[in-house]
């Protein structure tokens, strides 16, 4: 054989003599030697103990039980290449690291259960989980910081993605605040509290709804984490609004009240080009889109 090329079965090799109609031009095609691939065909014949080609001045042919047995050999060569490829496949998934950008809620409340069930199919494959707010997950996606993201859909309209749930948002507030036995509180009420409200970046729900009513509010904290807005709500620092996922577990801590706007949000994964992702990737967003979300 000459240099460094790849490894082909006799089934392989007789294909292609089929396919180039002669020893040489296969030999060529394949970066082999033509006595190897004469040799080869030679010694499936003997295996068979049929005659396949006609061998002539004008090329080779098929005989008529090469005809007959072409298809079959065909078929294993194509098996051959498709378990080669799952082999590949499979070998990847084990040694793959899956990078995703997500955010509190989805992080909480979704990933590590996934994760746990992935893990129980490919036992090596290994995650990297950045956090951050949508806009800058949506960088990261496109800059190739991670394989894929989970943001509002809404703050990445243009990329590729898969809508997994939606989310509704309400007021939180102290136990004892008066609006916790409201049926609903409007925006209007809402500006006029102190607000703790969660930095999402430039697509920030809360404040967008507030500016489309012409409404100012009165924001007194900006803070990064979920759930450190659930401790200074507890604390009376201000009243909040966030989503209902983020808050489950925490309803002993604060009062959930709906809002009268929809500002409810559809949570999805975004990645850059779905031919281009890992498989590891592409097999664990097939894996959590076939997953039920309460």
């Amino acid at each position: 054989m000459k240099g460094s090329v790849l490894m082909l079965s006799k089934y392989d090799i007789f294909c292609k003599v089929v396919e180039y109609g002669g020893f040489t031009k296969a030999a060529n095609a394949i970066s082999y030697s033509q006595s190897a691939v004469s040799q080869t065909v030679k010694n499936l014949e003997q295996e068979l103990d049929l005659t396949l080609l006609n061998r002539g001045k004008d090329g080779i042919h098929l005989t008529g039980d090469g005809e007959a047995i072409f298809p079959y050999i065909q078929g294993i060569a194509n098996a051959e290449k498709a378990l080669v490829r799952r082999q590949k496949e499979l070998h990847g998934l084990t040694n793959s690291v899956i990078r995703i950008g997500t955010f509190t809620s989805v992080s909480r409340n979704l990933l590590p259960g996934w994760m746990v069930d992935f893990k129980a199919l490919y036992p090596d494959i290994r995650f990297v989980l950045e956090q951050g707010e949508y806009t800058t997950i949506s960088e990261w996606v496109q800059n190739d910081v991670v394989d894929f993201g989970f943001v509002n859909m809404h703050a990445a309209p243009d990329m590729e993605g898969q809508l997994l749930y939606t989310d509704e948002m309400c007021a939180v507030l102290p136990l004892d605040h008066p609006f916790a036995k409201k049926e609903v509180v409007s925006l209007q009420a809402l500006a006029e509290e102190p607000l703790i409200l969660l930095d999402e970046g430039e697509f920030n729900s809360p404040l967008r709804a507030f500016e489309q009513a012409g409404l100012e509010p009165q924001i007194a904290y900006e803070v990064y984490d979920d759930y450190t807005i659930i401790a200074m709500v507890e604390k009376k620092l201000g009243i909040s609004m966030m989503y209902r996922k983020v808050l489950c577990g925490y309803e002993d801590h604060a009062a959930l009240c709906p809002v009268d706007a929809d500002l409810s949000r559809p949570v999805g994964m975004i990645w850059n080009n779905w031919d281009t992702l890992p498989i590891a990737a592409r097999r664990f967003i097939e894996f959590i889109a076939k997953q039920p979300i309460a």
